[in-house]
């Protein structure tokens, strides 16, 4: 005998919860599902845990620069990774905390903790129990991926998450990925005190961003003593006796001296995530997925079962925490509202919390030019942000691109101090479809970092 719900969702990370509160709301029977920890990938191992450590690092940072502000700290500035490590779980608790007590105090709703699996489209099996719905949503979100290079299976290695139990120092941290996750990685342990080497397969780091970010990321980071191999066309991995050999050429071993090899203590793996529906029984309801195995959905998140639909990072319709929210008030809107919201409504926006950070909405130069569009473009260095150079912080640039025909932006850059802060600008007059102009000639509050992009909009110049 089955149990019935008016609604079942799969996954307690950031969409979930939301909906399920929504649904008991509107009155229906809820059942949210998770098998590991609630609040899923940000709350417990993703952007809470990451971004307080990423906070102990530039507390690090700060401090080994303390001289350059007429600061005297006496004696060597040391980190205690146990220290570093407990003050993270006391934050990252307090937020599983939040999100387990929200949902206890919701209404008609039922919190089962196991693993579920689709048994046709209309049934939910967890914990050897059968569910029964009309309405099921996937939330089931995304993990790192394993690469499957030459004897990945004869090391031991880190990934995001399991980096979240590190209490100590690694001496050498080899991060294999040049993009967002392993840059933050790897300039919060050089911070920290470790060696540093980042390995990349491409022959830039984030290569989705324009060249002159790539090139203006690495430098900054180098600055700071990480280590860079680019363009590792073949990736082996041997156990040794410090912990790890990683070759990153096509040559044999034992080719010679010739042969780029770095041996590290510790290895992390940052090469990107994959979805979690490996095991959900998508295949007894029909439920369709790309070659990637993300599910398939439209405008709206339906799957193409019309009453089962698919959330955040699953859906391949976004990565972020922010996208995840937003799918959720998608769904609710034309779930209850009778408003028709649609994910090609978003603007794509995003950041990358190195230090200083990048702040990211809209189109790229490159995609700018793809497109053909004939547009104007600014650049302003951020040695000429009055902030940036009060705290000595100077590193980076701003700039935006807009439609020459109709002068609205289609996109823009700030990768600098408060950087992904002052993006949110930007973001809002693009969401507002208004004009650049509205930007330019608002007032501004002296001296930060927005202050300056009225200025660089007053100097835009045609895109060549």
């Amino acid at each position: 005998m089955s149990k019935k719900f008016d609604a079942i969702i799969i996954g307690a990370g950031q969409a979930g919860p939301s909906l399920a509160e929504r649904m008991t709301q509107e009155g229906l029977k809820v059942a949210i599902i998770e098998r590991k920890l609630l609040g899923g990938t940000c709350v417990n191992v993703g952007c809470i845990p990451t971004k307080t450590l990423v906070a102990s690092a530039r507390a690090a940072y700060v401090a080994r620069r303390a001289d350059d502000f007429g600061v005297s700290i006496a004696g060597e500035i040391k980190v205690d990774m146990g220290k570093v490590k407990s003050r993270k779980d006391k934050i990252v608790k307090q937020s599983n905390d939040g999100v387990t007590n929200w949902l206890n105090r919701m209404e008609n709703l039922t919190i089962i903790e196991g693993h579920a699996r689709l048994e046709g489209a209309h049934n939910v099996r967890v914990n050897g129990e059968l569910l029964e719905t009309d309405k099921i949503v996937l939330n089931v979100g995304g993990r790192a991926t394993v690469p499957d290079f030459p004897g990945v299976d004869d090391i031991d290695y880190l990934t995001n998450s399991s980096m979240m139990d590190v209490d100590f120092l690694p001496e050498h941290l080899i991060i294999v990925g040049g993009s967002y996750i392993g840059l933050e990685f790897a300039q919060m342990y050089r911070r920290f005190g470790s060696r540093v080497t980042v390995v990349e397969r491409s022959r830039r780091l984030i290569a989705r961003e324009d060249e002159e970010v790539s090139i203006a990321v690495q430098e900054i980071l180098e600055a700071e003593g990480v280590e860079f191999q680019l363009g590792a066309d073949c990736i082996e991995l041997v156990k040794h006796d410090v912990g790890v050999r990683v070759t990153t050429n096509c040559k044999p071993l034992n080719d010679g001296p010739d042969n780029d090899e770095i041996i590290g203590s510790h290895l992390l793996f940052a090469v990107g995530r994959r979805p979690n529906t490996d095991d959900l029984g998508l295949e007894t309801a029909n439920i369709e997925t790309d070659e990637r195995g993300f599910i398939k959905v439209d405008d709206q998140l339906r799957t193409n079962i019309p009453h089962i639909w698919a959330m955040g990072d699953v859906n391949g319709r976004g990565a972020f925490t922010h996208t995840a929210f937003n799918d959720f008030e998608i769904l609710a809107a034309n779930m209850f509202d009778g408003d028709t919201r649609k994910i090609s409504d978003r603007i794509p926006v995003y950041g990358l919390f190195v230090d200083p950070p990048l702040g990211r909405v809209g189109m790229s130069e490159a995609q700018v030019r793809e497109s053909g569009c004939k547009a104007l473009v600014g650049k302003m260095m951020m040695a000429r942000v009055g902030r940036a150079r009060e705290r000595s912080e100077t590193q980076g640039f701003m700039k935006v691109l807009v439609d020459a025909e109709t002068d609205k932006i289609l996109g823009a850059t700030i990768l600098g101090i408060e950087g992904d802060e002052a993006i949110h600008g930007i973001i809002d007059v693009m969401y507002a479809d208004a004009p650049y102009q509205v930007i330019q000639r608002a007032v501004h509050i002296h001296p930060t970092v927005s202050e300056l992009i009225p200025t660089m909009l007053g100097d835009l110049k045609p895109l060549d």
